[in-house]
């Protein structure tokens, strides 16, 4: 079947042919990288295990097409890993009955995580990854070793794999934890992000001051508010914070979190987005005059649909990318943007 012509999850666009994004866990980087790496299972098993990777390299390997879908909603279809399958490993370790999640934990400075009930890992066959597409998984996607979970968003694949739990009781990854990201995670269902969980109070006066600056608020819907030109949100988390038809005139968005953000139509002449994460955000029909796009982090964002351009964004030689944030963009986002800036 042609990739254009297979369903995708809700408002999922795909990548082409490039490699997948780059995206997630950038830093740091995973823990002595080069020392002796060890992948253990251990928690409620009745004979913990730990391999190195010549050990699990010299396992009979299988390969497998997966489609990703990334949170920040670009899919890429396909894929092909090679691996160990989990339910092998975790065969030879005697899972006990009372365990009934797995725990993925990284090699990485902030102990990055996540989990899975145990049925769930095993119905969907998951993958304990050592290769891509014939070679090495690399460092940057989570090599020398990754977990892949078919039919999730992909932050359930967690990157640099080091230790695998199984728990009686379930235990928040970090994404989940830190992040607010939803815990059944399920692309087809859409369940990207937890219910918003704001205290009024504190919004109100954070909108009376036009000052977001730092605060999380996650999923707020500021569509009826229509007025926040001069909005202070730097380094503000506003992940799936839904800002359409708003007037953001001269807003400050440098360094803040908009992956997801709903901003279709909103007024965003002058506004800046210097360093900001806008990953799969939506600006289609958005006034962008004047705005500032350098640095920003911009795999999966839409300014225009992907089929014929149409709900553009009103871009002109005053609207600031520099080509690292283009060259994140999906291909017919790049073509637009470029269009539009007369490159």
């Amino acid at each position: 079947m042609e990739e254009k012509e297979k369903p995708l999850p809700p408002n999922q666009r795909l990548t082409g042919r490039l490699d997948w994004p780059y995206v997630g866990e950038r830093e740091p980087l995973p823990l002595g990288a080069g020392e002796r790496w060890r992948v253990s299972v251990g928690g409620l098993v009745a004979e913990p295990r730990s391999w190195t990777l010549d050990e699990l390299r010299s396992r009979p390997q299988v390969e497998r097409a997966v489609d990703i879908h990334c949170v920040t909603r670009w899919s890429k279809l396909g894929a092909r890993f090679s691996g160990v399958p989990l339910s092998r490993l975790l065969a030879e370790c005697r899972p006990l009955p009372a365990a009934r999640y797995a725990s993925f934990v990284a090699r990485s400075g902030n102990r990055h995580s996540t989990s899975l009930p145990l049925a769930d890992a095993l119905r969907l066959d998951a993958l304990v990854v050592l290769g891509y597409e014939g070679a090495a998984l690399g460092e940057d996607h989570g090599g020398p070793v990754r977990m892949v979970v078919p039919e999730r968003y992909f932050y359930k694949s967690v990157k640099w794999l080091e230790r695998i739990e199984l728990l009686a009781e379930d235990r928040l990854g970090y994404w989940e934890r830190e992040k607010g990201y939803h815990n059944a995670a399920d692309p087809w269902l859409e369940q990207r992000y937890i219910a918003p969980d704001v205290n009024r109070l504190e919004l109100g006066e954070a909108i009376r001051r036009r000052d977001f600056s730092g605060k999380s608020l996650l999923s707020i819907d500021a569509t009826g508010l229509k007025e926040l030109a001069g909005l202070n949100a730097q380094e503000a988390e506003l992940r799936d914070a839904k800002f359409q038809g708003v007037d953001l005139e001269g807003a400050n968005f440098n360094g803040a979190n908009l992956t997801n953000a709903h901003l279709n139509g909103a007024n965003l002449r002058r506004a800046t987005f210097v360093g900001a994460d806008v990953e799969g955000a939506d600006f289609g029909g958005a006034d962008l005059r004047g705005a500032d796009f350098t640095g920003a982090s911009t795999f999966g964002t839409t300014f225009c649909e992907d089929e014929d351009f149409s709900s553009p964004a009103l871009l002109d030689a005053s609207t600031t990318f520099d080509e690292e944030a283009i060259g994140k963009l999906l291909p017919r986002q790049q073509e637009f943007i470029r269009r539009a800036l007369g490159r």
